[in-house]
């Protein structure tokens, strides 16, 4: 069961079309990865998910049912472009925001608590936002992304300017709501943290799909036949030629590809066959990096 389907959406801006039918479906529960360089479409998604603006063509499902205006009481986005009210204390901030979302003033009140204890910041409550650092005011900003308890969690660029601690307090909060069901679309540029959080992942390209699926099925997908061994002794060169290629020499180890109609146990017998002492012989997979700035140039 999907909690996201998109069905050949396109959103036209004059003469630039920013979506260009682009579907796909995400995983209830998962950790979805909405990739792109900048400029791809990737906000221009977002803001037809979130009602922020609609779809000239196409459908969107959120939990099986058409988007609609009720909606957004059912998605918590953070956008990347912070929108916090500087001169707005935090507590009648948050509690203003939740109530747009549909929650009484007693239940938003101790939701807002929750989350301050949580942060360990409860005297936060009278304090102006222009008071707060840019890392203090991104949890207010995550606050009030995820404090009606949203099915979806849309988080752009969510990261940016957090220091390493702020980070993984950010990441063990939102695995934790992904483990109590909360479905996440995670949208960013940054490859190497979709490798650390992502299970899924969709990639978009002015404004087209042009990649989608499971990270490690893409990367299996788009694997050079790359072996890294590490070994004891030298290296016997006689063992390369076009089947067998050196691609990296090092002291602790060498790669070597391995040419298409050949495969990784021709060329780990023809190791035990030299006399070599093989301490480890290990596939190297590309990259989501690598992958991204292979599909992008082309």
């Amino acid at each position: 069961m999907s909690i996201l389907s998109l069905q050949n959406v396109v959103k036209q801006y004059h003469n630039h079309r920013a979506v260009d039918g682009v579907s796909f479906d995400i995983p209830k529960g998962s950790i979805f990865g909405l990739l792109g360089p900048n400029g791809a479409g990737k906000t221009s998604l977002i803001r037809i998910i979130t009602t922020i603006t609609g779809a000239d063509s196409g459908k969107v499902y959120l939990d099986g049912n058409p988007i609609n205006a009720d909606s957004p009481k059912f998605i918590g986005y953070m956008p990347e472009e912070r929108g916090l009210y500087k001169k707005m204390k935090v507590g009648e901030q948050l509690l203003y925001l939740a109530q747009l979302r549909g929650m009484n003033k007693n239940e938003a009140k101790s939701a807002i608590l929750y989350w301050l204890e949580k942060f360990d910041n409860k005297d936060w409550w009278n304090k102006k936002i222009e008071e707060l650092s840019k890392g203090m005011q991104q949890k207010i900003q995550f606050i009030a992304t995820v404090m009606h308890k949203p099915k979806i969690l849309i988080l752009d660029e969510p990261f940016t300017g957090l220091d390493p601690l702020n980070t993984n307090l950010m990441k063990e909060e939102i695995n934790q709501m992904n483990q109590q069901g909360t479905s996440i679309i995670f949208s960013t540029h940054r490859m190497e943290q979709v490798e650390e959080i992502c299970k899924d992942i969709v990639l978009i390209n002015q404004g087209k799909k042009i990649l989608e699926g499971k990270v490690d099925e893409i990367k299996n997908q788009h694997k050079n036949n790359l072996f890294r061994i590490e070994f004891d002794g030298s290296f016997p060169k006689d063992l390369l030629n076009s089947d067998f290629q050196l691609v990296e020499d090092t002291p602790e180890y060498v790669l070597i590809k391995v040419s298409a109609n050949h495969n990784s146990n021709e060329l780990l017998r023809a190791l035990i066959a030299k006399g070599i002492q093989i301490k480890s012989f290990t596939e190297v997979l590309p990259s989501l990096n690598e992958i991204f700035i292979k599909l992008v140039e082309k």
